[in-house]
């Protein structure tokens, strides 16, 4: 059963909520109800259309890039999930391994119904592999579309896991930026200057390391010294800048863009958007419709 964490629940609950509206307007205004709850419907049913249409867009209209050759900025993306070095990530249900999960904890009643308790959902990066590179990616605020559910029962306790897991098939849809692809604005006369400044900071210091005479006072050629000292270590440090790997990470978009995880192809995802896009016009001029039978009603009543 395919979840939708965030943006897809207004598809997913809408309906309920829409009918669920109606049915407490004509209960607290039979008459007025109708009005309302057709209004609601409408208003409902095109938001929830144009929000639809939108997604399956940005979907279906952003082409797939290559990790390697990707641009600066929003991108699609497809490869393999991996998990970071370091310690794994584990599920707080069975204890595997997974790259992130979402947990529902749900407590059985008396009556036998389950009532929820808690939700509990990581945060943690793993990396994506197209075979062309590898890619950081950061789950946090995305729109998760997850396909791989589990339920555990203990007791009166019910917990219900979403995971994505090693190797799994990984479709993202975000802000994509390379940290260290380009050289970056190092002035080695200006980060000289700092480091001698920091170093002027601490004078006990300064004096233990470049007072070779040992008279309390650093001197013109001593000084010198310091400088040359500090213009190496800041070249040192400035090569060892531009030498490092590139990294590439994936991330939420500072605009309001999608920013979409899943296990689903980009073509099942634009599909379940259209559908749900179709469901919601339906609505519409459905509501539309019955608005106009409604006001028609009434104004022959009202004559």
């Amino acid at each position: 059963m395919l979840t939708r964490l965030r943006r897809d629940i207004a598809n997913v609950t809408l309906p309920t909520l829409q009918f669920l509206t109606v049915a407490i307007m004509l209960k607290i205004a039979p008459g007025k109800g109708w009005g309302l709850g057709i209004g609601v419907l409408a208003a409902s049913g095109l938001a929830g259309w144009l929000r639809s249409l939108k997604t399956a867009r940005a979907i279906s209209d952003t082409p797939t890039s290559r990790i390697a050759s990707a641009a600066q900025g929003y991108v699609e993306l497809t490869g393999r999930g991996r998990p970071l070095d370091g310690t794994p990530l584990l599920s707080p249900v069975n204890g595997l391994p997974v790259l992130w999960y979402r947990v529902e904890t749900q407590r059985r009643q008396s009556d036998g119904k389950w009532r929820h308790v808690s939700t509990d959902e990581s945060d943690a990066s793993f990396l994506l592999d197209d075979g062309s590179g590898l890619c950081a990616v950061d789950p946090e605020g995305a729109d998760m579309m997850v396909n791989r559910k589990e339920t555990y029962t203990q007791g009166d306790m019910r917990h219900t896991q979403w995971s994505l897991i090693n190797q799994d098939r990984i479709y993202v849809l975000g802000d994509f930026a390379t940290i260290g692809s380009v050289a970056p604005d190092f002035d080695v006369g200006r980060q000289t200057r700092e480091l001698l400044d920091h170093w002027k900071s601490d004078r006990k210091r300064l004096l233990e390391r470049f007072d070779l005479d040992g008279d309390g006072e650093i001197d013109l050629r001593e000084w010198e010294l310091a400088r040359s000292q500090a213009r190496r270590e800041v070249t040192k440090l400035r090569d060892e800048i531009l030498s490092a790997p590139e990294a590439h990470v994936v991330r939420k978009p500072a605009s309001k863009a999608l920013f979409l995880i899943s296990d689903l192809a980009p073509d099942r995802l634009a599909k379940r958007y259209r559908w749900w896009s179709v469901y919601h016009i339906a609505v519409f001029f459905a509501s539309a419709a019955a608005a106009a039978s409604w006001f028609n009603n009434v104004g022959i009543f009202a004559r």
